[in-house]
C-alpha cells in the first residue's frame, strides 16, 4: 500500500501563539514545515522546525529539500517587538526574500497576515475603512513604516505575480490566550492606562477565529487583501472595564504629554507610536472576507474579555 503523499505548507513565525494554532489545525491534512526567526520551536512530530533568518542564504535550502504547494507567512514583527532596522530588514527585505523564493520555485497558493494598523489612526478617517482605504499610518508615525512597506511589496507581488496566487489578510485586534500584541497585553494587566477624555471605538477578534479565518482562506485561496473583523465593536474603556482592569487615566492634553509619559514609564502596552490608536477609532469593513470565504466569527466580545478578567 502506497504512504499518502500529503501537501506541504511552510509557516512562518512558528513561535507565536496564532501559528501554532494554525499549524495544529492543519497539521493532520498537510504536511507543515515551520520556521521562526529567534528560536527552533518544539511542534511536536510530525512537524518539522527550523531557526532561520530569511535573509540568509540557508533559507533557500529549506526551499530545495521540500517542494511546498503553500506558504502561510505569519512572521511579521509587531511595531513593538524590536527596533526599526530589525523589523525593516525582517518585515520587507525578509519578506521580499519570502515571494522571491515562492515564485523561484512555482508555489501556488501564498498567504500574508498583515495588520488594521496600516490604515492609520486619525480623526479624518472615514467611519468605515474598506480595503481600497488609502494606507496613511507611515505618514503618522514612523514606526509603522515597515508594516506599511510590507503591505506595498505584498500588492506588487499580488498584481505583478498572479501565478502566486496570494491572498493579505488585513485582522483587526487579535485577542485571547497566547496573544501578546499592543492591546491583549495591555488587557492582561491589572492597571490599563486610558486617555482622559478618549474612548474610541475597537474591534476584536479570539484567537481561535483568526485561526480558522487563516485556516479557511489559504484552503479556499481566493487572491485579494481582505479585512477581518466581526460586525461589532466596542468602546476601548468599556473593553478595559470588561476585561477587568483598572482604568489609570492619562492625561491628553497637551497631545505630547501622554508620548512623553509612554516613553518614560517604558509601557509596552501603551507605546508612544501608537497613542493615535488609543484615541480615535479605527473600524474596519470586514464584510468582502466574510461573504467571499463564508467566514464569520464565533466568539462574542464577553467571550473574548473573560479570559483577561480570569487573569486578575
Amino acid at each position: 500500500m502506497e504512504r499518502e503523499v500529503k501537501p506541504q505548507i511552510l509557516v512562518t513565525g512558528a513561535g507565536g501563539a496564532l501559528a501554532k494554532k494554525v499549524i495544529n489545525k492543519l497539521k493532520a491534512k498537510y504536511r507543515i514545515v515551520a520556521v521562526d526567526f529567534r528560536n527552533k520551536v518544539d511542534l511536536g512530530i510530525p512537524v518539522e522546525s527550523y531557526k532561520v533568518d530569511f535573509n540568509k542564504r540557508i533559507f533557500e535550502d529549506i526551499f530545495r529539500e521540500h517542494h511546498f504547494d503553500g506558504i502561510i507567512h505569519l512572521g511579521r514583527i509587531s511595531s513593538s517587538d524590536s527596533d526599526r532596522f530589525s523589523r525593516y530588514n525582517a518585515n520587507v527585505i525578509g519578506t521580499r526574500k519570502l515571494l522571491d523564493l515562492a515564485k523561484k520555485y512555482n508555489v501556488k497558493k501564498n498567504l500574508i497576515l498583515s495588520t488594521y494598523f496600516v490604515y492609520g489612526a486619525s480623526p479624518y478617517n472615514p467611519s468605515l475603512l474598506d480595503e481600497k482605504t488609502p494606507l496613511k499610518a507611515s505618514e503618522l508615525t514612523m514606526d509603522l513604516v515597515d508594516s506599511v512597506e510590507l503591505e506595498n511589496l505584498a500588492n506588487i507581488y499580488l498584481y505583478k505575480y498572479p501565478e502566486l496566487n496570494l491572498t493579505i489578510l488585513r485582522p483587526c485586534n487579535i485577542a485571547g490566550p497566547g496573544v501578546r500584541n499592543t492591546f491583549s497585553t495591555l488587557l492582561a494587566e491589572k492597571n490599563a492606562p486610558v486617555l482622559l477624555g478618549f474612548s474610541p471605538l475597537m474591534q476584536f477578534i479570539h484567537i481561535d477565529d483568526m485561526r480558522d479565518a487563516i485556516c479557511t482562506a489559504y484552503e479556499k485561496n481566493v487572491k485579494g487583501i481582505y479585512n477581518v473583523a466581526p460586525d461589532d465593536y466596542i468602546a476601548f474603556q468599556d473593553a478595559v472595564e470588561m476585561s477587568g482592569c483598572k482604568k489609570l487615566y492619562i492625561p491628553s492634553i497637551p497631545p505630547i504629554l501622554p508620548e512623553r509619559i509612554a516613553k518614560f514609564l517604558k509601557w509596552k502596552a501603551f507605546p508612544a507610536h501608537l497613542i493615535n490608536y488609543f484615541k480615535y477609532p479605527v473600524i474596519i469593513d470586514g464584510s468582502l472576507f466574510a461573504s467571499t470565504f463564508k467566514w464569520k466569527p464565533t466568539k462574542t466580545l464577553d467571550e473574548i474579555f473573560s479570559y483577561y478578567r480570569g487573569l486578575k
